[in-house]
């Protein structure tokens, strides 16, 4: 058991890798894309700021991706392993075509999946599920909003000077919008791989020796310290690496930016993502980016926004649950095929 217990958590690591370097675009997509930055400099502004937020918020979202989707009681090292799996083959395919999706509802999507298949819909906290399907609207809702709002207020401040000034302001000042988002999006994301590796030593402590030795105590579920230092450096370290076909989809597939457009769009998601994880709700990054990215584009005419790419990105939103509940699903069908999983 130990042995799947370990590999269960190097692919939680991986998914967790693979959710910095996915979700890189959206924390340097718009500082790249108005050239305040070179690519391989704002990986490393971003890398930087992900693992800050270690010292800045709580683990709020860790807690509800651990004990507020699927019943803790019910989990063991084989449905996790099955989530995983089913996650990251998603994120990876997703990645491959430049697809930014939400590495976040790819993990829930996983998660519910072998869940629901071994327990039925008992094993399913439907009041968690809901919040978070809520937000799945309302994230982008809100950047967008905040993003047109705070474009507006800019351009009604700055109406009087010369635009080659403002410009030049907005070059510093987006050095601190992305500083800004990048922590959110470490506040949230490097979270909700920490929740799913502590619901998985929480369903086996108590029944390991080395587990309850080096990693994890019997008793309430808890966060532990070595798991959230290593989650954010992992998440950090796929920041670093980065995707770059996302980027590239972000920074101009969706409207020609400006240091001031990016500065407002960074800084309406900025907000977004760090009312959200104070709250713990698991939302997506790339969900909010996207948002705030067309409501600053919208203030210079809807048709400046290229709503081909922003459909597309909605179709793989719209997928990305349903999909990752059917493999991790059918996964962990197969794993109960060749050993006993307790299904």
């Amino acid at each position: 058991m130990l042995s799947i217990i370990i590999i269960t958590i190097i692919i939680a690591l991986l998914f967790d890798f693979l959710n910095g370097m996915n979700d890189a675009a959206n924390s340097i997509a718009t500082i790249v894309a108005t050239r305040v930055f070179s690519p391989a400099t704002a990986v490393l502004w971003a890398a930087f700021w992900n693992f800050a937020a270690i010292f800045v918020f709580g683990i709020h979202v860790a807690k509800t991706m651990g004990g507020g989707i699927v019943n803790p009681l019910l989990v063991n090292e084989y449905l996790i392993l099955a989530a995983l799996i089913g996650s990251v083959l998603w994120v990876w395919i997703c990645t491959r075509f430049g697809l930014p999706i939400s590495v976040s509802h790819a993990l829930i999507g996983g998660l519910i999946g072998p869940a629901w298949f071994a327990h039925g819909s008992a094993a399913l906290f439907f009041s968690g599920i809901f919040k978070i399907a809520v937000f799945i609207v309302l994230s982008p809702l809100i950047g967008l909003v905040l993003g047109f709002l705070m474009m507006c207020l800019t351009m009604f401040l700055f109406r009087r000077r010369h635009p080659a000034r403002v410009e030049g302001l907005f070059k510093g000042m987006q050095m601190l919008s992305s500083a800004v988002f990048s922590l959110g999006h470490g506040a949230n994301d490097a979270q909700k791989t920490m929740g799913i590796i502590a619901v998985l030593l929480f369903s086996v402590a108590g029944s390991n020796e080395f587990v309850d030795r080096y990693l994890y105590s019997a008793g309430e579920f808890y966060i532990p310290t070595w798991l959230i230092v290593t989650c954010y450096t992992v998440i950090a370290l796929g920041t670093i690496v980065g995707g770059k076909k996302v980027m590239k989809t972000l920074g101009d597939g969706l409207a020609k930016l400006k240091p001031v457009q990016g500065f407002c769009a960074e800084t309406s998601g900025a907000l977004t993502l760090i009312g959200t994880a104070v709250l713990g709700v698991p939302v997506s990054t790339t969900h909010t980016i996207t948002g705030s990215i067309i409501g600053t584009g919208i203030t210079k005419g809807v048709a400046s926004v290229r709503w081909a790419t922003a459909t597309h990105i909605m179709a793989a939103w719209v997928f990305t649950i349903p999909a990752t509940i059917l493999m991790s699903g059918a996964i962990y069908w197969i794993i109960s095929l060749f050993v006993p999983t307790g299904a």
